[in-house]
């Protein structure tokens, strides 16, 4: 009697669940449809209950996220310490050749101290320097200079060397009690004695009013390259040899020109530099304009 009466139940029900298959969307549609009237009639009601569940599922949420966030912590972790090992493998590396590096720059300093003690060499001049910014370029076609905020109250006096960054810049040819002018190295009336760094070859360094400058006095089977580093060389008690110039741009029938380490339309700051050389007492006025 009772499996007669379970499979009619059975029978009866199926039916009912294939109807409520078939409308079920229909039915959440209208679901979503009442939740929001009432969130639009009594929306105090809805926020409250949206709170409630929202605090119900919080703890479970919060357990769900738990694990997740931890294995992503210890996925960083992991690539971390990774990173820390590669790092601390390449610093051990670049110490092991600065060491050998400073091994070599003590050696060749003992060695520089015992052939100057033997030759009886004088010591380099001293030099002071004052800083100084730039705040006008009046240059024109025919005119390349730099104004600085720096002047005879603040120790500058012509002839004084113009350093920006990794090169020599110019000098100073007319001072203020405020400020003071520098011609700058593509000046057409600025003559340097420069020497060739690799091939110790002499010349002098002209500008002629363009970005670059030219080299003069230059033997034709002198062997220039590209690249190669231009310094002063001392000569003429202007400046002191060694001072970074530029270096040779180009080289051929066209003579040589140097591009100047210094890009000179950006400069902002500038050292003016005192070199303590024989008969730098005497200010040059062979480039005074």
């Amino acid at each position: 009697m009772k499996p007669r009466n379970s499979g009619s139940v059975v029978r009866l029900a199926a039916p009912l669940r294939a109807l409520a298959q078939r409308f079920s969307f229909l039915l959440l549609v209208l679901a979503s449809i009442a939740l929001m009237m009432v969130g639009r009639i009594d929306a105090l009601s809805v926020d409250s209950a949206r709170a409630r569940v929202t605090d119900a599922f919080a703890p479970i949420l919060d357990a769900i996220s738990r694990p997740a966030a931890t294995a992503a912590h210890v996925v960083e972790s992991v690539v971390e310490v990774q990173n820390a090992f590669e790092e601390n493998q390449r610093l051990k590396a670049e110490n092991a050749r600065l060491l050998q590096w400073k091994q070599a720059a003590l050696r060749l300093e003992a060695e520089n101290i015992s052939l100057r003690s033997l030759l009886k060499a004088t010591p380099e001049p001293s030099s002071s320097f004052i800083t100084a910014r730039v705040i006008a370029a009046p240059g024109s076609s025919f005119l390349r200079t730099l104004v600085v905020t720096a002047g005879r109250r603040d120790g500058v006096r012509k002839g004084q060397a113009a350093i920006a960054g990794s090169g020599l810049v110019g000098r100073v040819i007319e001072v203020g009690e405020w400020s003071a002018r520098v011609l700058l190295l593509t000046d057409i009336n600025t003559r340097i004695p420069v020497v060739l760094e690799r091939s110790r070859q002499r010349a002098v360094m002209a500008g002629d009013n363009s970005d670059q400058t030219r080299l003069l006095y230059l033997p034709p089977e002198a062997p220039v390259q590209v690249g190669e580093r231009v310094v002063t060389s001392g000569h003429g008690g202007q400046f002191p040899p060694g001072l970074p110039v530029g270096v040779v741009s180009s080289a051929g029938e066209r003579g040589v020109r140097v591009q100047p380490n210094v890009d000179l339309s950006r400069v902002e700051h500038l050292q003016l530099v005192e070199f303590s050389l024989p008969g730098s007492e005497a200010e040059p006025s062979s480039e005074s304009k």
